[in-house]
């Protein structure tokens, strides 16, 4: 399993499905659990939810920022 195309695949989820966004704030841990279709042990999981999460704010940051020039 590639993890940071993994993490690519659940961050694209998380901003494109309300349903799947609102259960990863609930539980991040099963939501990943899910997509993935692999049970692994919970701290395996974190490292991509943790991944998933720098990622998603980081893009959010770089609309704000954009979006004080004029840009998306």
């Amino acid at each position: 399993m590639d993890i940071k195309e993994k993490i690519e695949e659940l961050v694209d989820k998380v901003k494109n499905d309300k349903d799947f966004a609102k259960d990863f704030k609930e539980n991040p841990v099963k939501a990943v659990e899910g997509v993935i279709g692999v049970d692994l042990p919970d701290e395996k999981l974190e490292s991509i939810v943790d991944g998933v999460k720098a990622k998603v704010s980081l893009d959010d940051i770089k609309d704000k920022i954009g979006g004080l020039f004029g840009k998306k």
